[in-house]
């Protein structure tokens, strides 16, 4: 059964009976691997999952497994809440640059001794052909990108983008889930709301009818957004993309299989 937990809930449920009941597993999701990784576990039985959702998106997809959406408060405020839902397992499929989400869940299942578990996608390897300047911040992708006017496809999401106030002379076109509104005020913006993945046809389309001259993007990985890296190549288009932050050193898999067989494997052992 689904449902949705509304903003910061702390629900209380009792402690499962390893005997009898479900093995409770909190999935820290925001990403395609977490939403494949809820919908393999509602048809799980022995498993009852709860995702959990940042809130940064106003109108997530719905999902078939129990949502809780709203920050914890903290590493503490986390551990804290798997102690009194009975937590068994946490499973961290957030995003690549949500680092610390991470290690608010590494701290937290350390403080209260809960396995973890991060699926973390591979991070897109530079091919021959592509033009990459690889920055550490989206901070640095304003230097990057030089004082001279350039048309610029901003894909780095929404909360980042006021970094490039500070550069108006270029002209951006700035593609996010949600609406940008006023977070970059600069005389020429295009904004676009869109939710991949994307054709890498209409990727190349989409750049070459806009007139892009130079793509901005983050090393996310995953193959729902790949295709703009694609189209760069096959444009010839340079790409400022921001290295992966420093995560914490938790045992990983990269897909969702990988993570249900993890879980699996746990429910054989004593809770």
């Amino acid at each position: 059964m689904s449902g949705t937990v509304g903003q910061g809930s702390r629900a209380r449920h009792p402690k499962p009976n390893a005997a009898t009941d479900p093995m409770p597993v909190l999935v820290l999701g925001g990403t395609t691997e977490a939403s494949a990784l809820v919908a393999r576990l509602a048809a799980e039985p022995e498993i009852a999952a709860t995702l959990s959702l940042a809130g940064r998106t106003t109108a997530p997809r719905p999902e078939p497994v129990a949502t809780r959406i709203g920050g914890f408060g903290g590493a503490g405020g986390l551990a804290q809440w798997l102690a009194e839902n009975g937590i068994a397992a946490v499973i961290d499929a957030t995003h690549p640059f949500a680092a610390r989400i991470s290690a608010n869940a590494a701290e937290a299942c350390r403080l209260g001794a809960v396995p973890l578990l991060a699926v973390r996608r591979p991070a897109w390897a530079r091919q021959p052909r592509d033009d990459w300047r690889e920055v550490p911040t989206v901070a640095a992708c304003v230097t990057a990108l030089g004082f001279a006017p350039r048309r610029v496809f901003l894909t780095i999401g929404r909360q980042e983008v006021s970094a490039f106030a500070s550069a108006p002379q270029h002209a951006y076109v700035v593609r996010t889930i949600e609406p940008v509104g006023d977070a970059l005020p600069v005389p020429n913006l295009v904004t676009v709301s869109a939710r991949g993945p994307f054709t890498l046809e209409d990727e190349t389309r989409f750049m070459r009818e806009a007139g892009i001259e130079v793509l901005v993007t983050k090393n996310s990985g995953g193959a729902a957004t790949y295709p703009k890296i694609e189209a760069a190549r096959r444009l010839g288009l340079p790409v400022v993309i921001v290295a992966r932050p420093a995560l914490p050193d938790v045992p990983a898999v990269p897909d969702a299989a990988g993570a249900l067989l993890w879980l699996k494997a746990r429910l054989t052992r004593p809770r």
